[in-house]
């Protein structure tokens, strides 16, 4: 249950009425919030006098449910906004790993050059063998700000546990929470506290119940900045890394008031794909795609079948422009 307390209530009521409900105390749109379990369908007579009103809900899909908010939420990086009513298609572009500083600085480069905003690279990677790359890890972060500096690119990259989430924080615009992390609770905790933009990336064997109620704990936490990535599923069929799951995607659009970005890199598994899916995902009217690309893909240190070339996405660009516009959206 979400419960709008009336206007200039006492703090020392809301306080009470937060232990006494066991609620999440948030303050949005200058109205104090008391977000309680699902399990709560009436307001004890005594507290009544102190509600404006409330929202009652059947499951923890609640602050980012649109019974709760109809309105998309708008992320504001400054310099581009994600969702909302913008009608945006953000492209972020770059590596699986940050390597080196040559090779996330060619990654820079074609995206300043192609007027694109935002950067990914991964610097703590939490790969499935523990023989495989781990990332350069802090001081690839640093080379991340470094390309924020230079070319006023905005830079996200995942968080791989709990004893790094604080250097993420620090050094990233947009923090991203991986497919093997969205149960971490320290994690999403951490990404309450901040104002910062929270992607949170679906696990691949998660329902969308489940992957709404990771963000619900940021949200509950008095962070409203939160992005769904959908990156695929794990099914029976093995000729594909995972299954991209559109009819998620369609029942997140219809039910859920955040924005959604779809990462068809890690979905397929291999490059040949990417812009087909692509197509098909700006044809929805997502709010951003997550691509991945390298100069030298058949090199990379992580995920080499699935990067596409700097020339290759490049030309993804060119072939998605006409797409968004037939669906009145813009690419960014």
């Amino acid at each position: 249950m979400i419960i709008q307390l009336k206007k200039n209530t006492n703090i020392k009521v809301v306080e009470q009425m937060t232990s006494e409900l066991k609620a999440f105390h948030i303050l949005k749109d200058g109205n104090d919030l008391l977000i309680t379990g699902s399990g709560l369908k009436e307001i004890p007579d005594s507290l009544q006098d102190h509600v404006h009103d409330q929202w009652v809900f059947n499951s923890d899909m609640q602050l980012s449910s649109k019974a709760f908010n109809s309105n998309k939420a708008e992320i504001d990086l400054g310099t581009i906004k994600i969702g909302g009513k913008t009608n945006n298609v953000a492209l972020i572009g770059g590596p699986c790993s940050v390597e080196s500083k040559d090779q996330i600085r060619s990654a820079a480069l074609l995206l300043n050059d192609l007027k694109l905003s935002v950067l990914r690279g991964g610097c703590y990677k939490p790969r499935t063998s523990p023989y495989s790359f781990q990332g350069m890890g802090k001081e690839g972060l640093l080379l991340l700000a470094q390309m924020r500096e230079e070319f006023g690119l905005k830079i996200i990259s995942e968080v791989r546990d709990a004893t790094q989430i604080n250097d993420v924080i620090d050094y990233t615009d947009i923090i991203q929470v991986g497919a093997k992390a969205m149960y971490d609770q320290g994690i999403l905790r951490a990404c309450s506290k901040t104002n910062k933009p929270i992607l949170i990336k679906r696990g691949f064997g998660t329902t969308l119940q489940e992957f709404v109620q990771a963000a619900e704990f940021v949200l509950s936490g008095g962070n409203e900045n939160v992005i769904l990535c959908e990156r695929g599923i794990r099914t029976f069929e093995t000729g594909t890394r995972f299954t991209l799951d559109l009819c998620g995607v369609a029942w997140l659009q219809e039910k859920c008031n955040l924005p959604v970005i779809l990462d068809p890199s890690h979905a397929m598994g291999y490059s040949y794909a990417i812009p087909s899916l692509s197509k098909a995902c700006v044809a929805m009217g997502v709010d951003g795609l997550l691509i991945e690309m390298h100069p030298d893909p058949r090199n990379a240190k992580s995920d080499a079948s699935q990067q596409l070339t700097h020339a290759e996405f490049e030309n993804l660009l060119t072939v998605l422009g006409p797409v968004a516009k037939s669906v009145g959206y813009n690419l960014i």
